[in-house]
């Protein structure tokens, strides 16, 4: 008997998305490097992981469960995710500004643009 794992579909989605805020996130720091300085670029860094860890954690989050009979565990887990992403997101926006004195304007524009990455990413492979 072969076992299908039905979030396989979710899964490949949000890892191909993720694949690609990593590289909108390298492109921005290269770029920001070039053009602004290298504190510019290590905020820039900061920025785009301030969006992709709480992607990352709310995928695994979603999914974790799959199926008609685990309907309520999938509901679960996705709320779950959602809320976690959004804690995780303030708690490296606190260490992003007091621990590492980033530049305020660089982190919230790489974050902004690597959370739309990800939105796009998501539209256009599904």
């Amino acid at each position: 008997m072969i076992k299908t794992d039905l979030a396989s579909g979710g899964k490949k989605l949000a890892r191909q998305a993720l694949q690609i805020q990593l590289l909108v996130v390298f492109l921005l720091v290269v770029v920001v490097a070039l053009t602004i300085s290298s504190k510019a670029a290590v905020s820039a860094a900061i920025g785009g992981c301030i969006s992709i860890v709480p992607n990352f954690i709310f995928a695994l989050f979603a999914f974790r469960y799959a199926g008609a009979s685990k309907n309520e565990l999938v509901v679960r887990s996705f709320s779950q995710g959602a809320k976690l992403r959004l804690v995780v997101a303030v708690i490296l926006f606190v260490i992003a500004f007091k621990g590492f004195n980033a530049i305020p304007e660089v982190v919230f524009s790489a974050f902004a643009v690597t959370s739309v990455s990800y939105w796009l990413a998501m539209f256009r492979q599904k």
